[in-house]
């Protein structure tokens, strides 16, 4: 359970933004509860589909375009996420509304006193820098942190990456600095938008992967997943998964529940929510896995889509199920390797096989697997069979549950929003001293 920030300050309006999947919004809740726990008012500022569920949870909303209906549409999911073209796709469409989203993030800080914005919400750096509120940059997701001491699994070259990273610096420092430089011009939006509302131009930036805060840079993962290196912003903090896994209900389905409790552990098989729009055979071919292997197996599903006409004995499924609550009850964890679910699954303490379809997917199953707790299956090979002879290979080497267990036990003493409020407390505090010094010598 998340503990209440230890800290405590004078309530402050503080304005979070960020965009993309569940996974991209459940981090920024976290720290959001956190800080109103403080006492702050806080406002989330989002796309609209997640309106109803952040004013339920006591927050306030303000609407940031463009909205993420496009999670819902198979064919549009299936362009966004090509394992090589993802990323790029995605970027593209966010700046091609960053007019709109620029309009909607100056309304919502108005009177702010502090703003938090993942490096996906390309606007909130520029509304911060044009009205002269501190801002605090956030990245949830290790891959964009790319640094050449730890380089991350390039999208699309994860074999060409996994096989040249004992180069080092040496090598992954001047490609780091190529790809920034031949993805500039992704940042055309970004810069012509810094003319238009008079701010000046700056040189030598790429905002898709070096726009960081001056002041704070939060990484809310853990460190066991990826620490701070050395070619890191020098004001970044690691401060652990930020924990949030509520969807309009508490604890597990009855149903589940009757299920985990009359036999042994199943195997847990997820797609998490963006991927399970387009799951493919995913299902089919999971159910078909836990039976050659006989053993029991929970299906969540998250679209109804996904609903198998008939299913093995032993077999269950379910569209929605807390994972904070069913993974610890799994004997392994099968998913597509999203940040908030790899964060999750470490937390219980099971191994996982990892079947990653796009985005920062491979590189977070890179990183588990070379933490001994994980396999991984590439999306073309899952397979019934090969599903099964990997799912083997956890049971029948002790090391994997060993060491998951034991990396959940330390990931389970981080707390993620604690770390996080502290670090935008002592931001907050700096901002004011900073402001009444001015004042000061202004009045003189």
């Amino acid at each position: 359970m998340t503990m209440v920030p230890r800290a405590t300050y004078p309530g402050r309006r503080i304005v979070i933004t960020t965009w993309g999947s569940l996974g991209d919004l459940y981090p920024y809740l976290a720290i959001g509860l956190g800080l109103k726990a403080l006492g702050h008012d806080v406002i989330l500022g989002t796309a609209e589909c997640y309106r109803r569920k952040i004013e339920e949870l006591g927050l306030r909303f303000r609407a940031v375009r463009p909205d993420c209906t496009w999670l819902a549409d198979p064919d549009m999911l299936r362009r966004l996420s090509h394992p090589r073209w993802g990323l790029i796709r995605v970027a593209r469409m966010v700046l091609a509304k960053l007019c709109e989203s620029y309009e909607d993030t100056l309304a919502a800080a108005e009177c702010a006193d502090l703003l938090v914005g993942n490096l996906a919400t390309y606007a909130t750096g520029l509304v911060a820098e044009k009205k002269g509120i501190p801002w605090a940059s956030v990245m949830h997701i290790p891959t964009l942190f790319a640094s050449a001491y730890d380089p991350p699994l390039l999208p699309g070259l994860p074999g060409f990456s996994k096989r040249l990273r004992f180069l080092g610096p040496a090598f992954w420092g001047p490609l780091g600095r190529g790809l920034k430089w031949g993805s500039r011009f992704l940042a055309r939006p970004w810069h012509r938008l810094r003319g238009q509302i008079g701010l000046p131009p700056v040189r030598g930036v790429n905002p898709l992967t070096d726009w960081h805060s001056p002041l704070l840079h939060l990484a809310p993962f853990s460190r066991w997943l990826v620490d701070k290196q050395p070619d890191w912003p020098a004001q970044t903090v690691v401060t652990g998964f930020p924990w949030f896994d509520q969807d309009g209900s508490t604890g597990l389905p009855p149903a589940l529940a009757q299920f985990l409790d009359d036999g042994p552990s199943p195997i847990v098989f997820t797609l998490g929510t963006a991927v399970a729009t387009d799951a493919g055979r995913f299902y089919e071919v999971s159910a078909r896995a836990a039976h050659l292997l006989g053993r029991r197996a929970v299906l969540i599903l998250k679209d109804p889509r996904n609903r198998l006409p008939t299913l093995p004995e032993g077999v269950a499924a379910f569209d929605y199920a807390p994972f904070s609550d069913l993974f610890p009850r799994a004997a392994a964890i099968v998913h597509h390797g999203g940040i908030g679910t790899t964060g999750l699954a470490m937390r219980s303490g099971h191994p996982m096989l990892v079947m990653p379809c796009a985005w920062d997917q491979p590189d977070n199953a890179e990183r588990v697997a070379r933490l001994g707790i994980s396999r991984t299956i590439p999306r073309h090979r899952y397979t019934p069979a090969r599903v099964a002879t990997e799912l083997q290979h956890l049971f029948d080497d002790p090391a994997y549950a060993r060491r998951a267990s034991e990396i959940g036990e330390q990931v389970r003493q981080e707390d993620g929003v604690r770390v996080a409020c502290d670090a935008l407390g002592r931001m907050l505090q700096a901002a004011g001293s900073m402001q009444r010094g001015m004042a000061e010598r202004t009045s003189r």
